[in-house]
C-alpha cells in the first residue's frame, strides 16, 4: 500500500521549510519502517523506488512546482527510472534522501536521487519525470516559466543524456 500518512506529513511539515530552486538539493530524513521491509527485514527494493517519491514531491512544494500544477490543472509522471541497489538498508535505519533536478530538456526533467546512511550511498537512481495536461506534455520552458523562471536554458549532463539516448534503443521503442 501507499505510504499516504507519510506523503501526508511530508506536506505538513514543508509549510515551514526554506524554499528552494530548480537545481537545489532536498535532503528529507528518513526511516526504514515496519510497512517497507521484505521477508529478509530490509528496505524492499520497490520501496526504495517509492520512497524516492517523497524527495520528489519535497523539491515539486518547495519550489513551487506543487503550486503551478494544481492551479494549471497539470499533472506529474514518472517516465523512467535507473536504479542502483547498493547496500541493504535494514528495519528502522535511519538514512537520509538526496534529490536533485540535475537536468532537463525541451520534455524531462532528469532527477538524481540517493538514499545515504553514515556517508555510504545505499541505493541511486536517475528518473526522468514529465508535466502533464490533458493535452500531453508540458514543454519544461513552460513550467519554468509559470514557476517564474525568465531566462531557460537547456542542460543536461553528458552521463544524463547518455542514458536517455541509450534507452530509446532499447526493444519496446520499435
Amino acid at each position: 500500500m501507499y505510504p499516504y500518512f507519510r506523503l501526508i506529513k511530508l506536506f505538513a511539515k514543508n509549510k515551514t521549510k526554506r524554499k528552494l530552486k530548480i537545481g537545489d538539493e532536498s535532503v528529507l530524513p528518513m526511516r526504514v519502517c515496519l510497512a517497507d521491509i521484505d521477508p529478509f527485514m530490509e528496505l524492499n527494493n520497490g520501496r526504495h523506488l517509492t520512497m524516492m517519491d517523497f524527495g520528489r514531491f519535497d523539491l515539486a512544494i518547495r519550489s513551487g512546482l506543487i503550486k503551478v500544477v494544481k492551479q494549471k490543472k497539470w499533472g506529474l509522471a514518472v517516465a523512467g527510472a535507473s536504479v542502483r541497489y547498493r547496500h541493504r538498508l535494514k528495519f528502522w535505519q535511519k538514512y537520509d534522501l538526496h534529490s536533485q533536478i540535475v537536468g532537463f530538456d525541451d520534455k524531462w526533467f532528469y532527477f538524481h536521487q540517493k538514499t545515504i546512511r553514515d556517508n555510504k550511498i545505499h541505493s541511486a537512481a536517475l528518473i526522468r519525470t514529465a508535466v502533464t495536461s490533458n493535452k500531453g506534455i508540458v514543454k519544461t520552458s513552460d513550467v519554468l516559466m509559470a514557476m517564474g523562471y525568465k531566462e531557460i536554458e537547456y542542460n543536461v549532463p553528458d552521463w544524463v543524456l547518455a542514458w536517455a539516448e541509450a534507452d530509446e534503443l532499447r526493444p519496446w521503442n520499435i
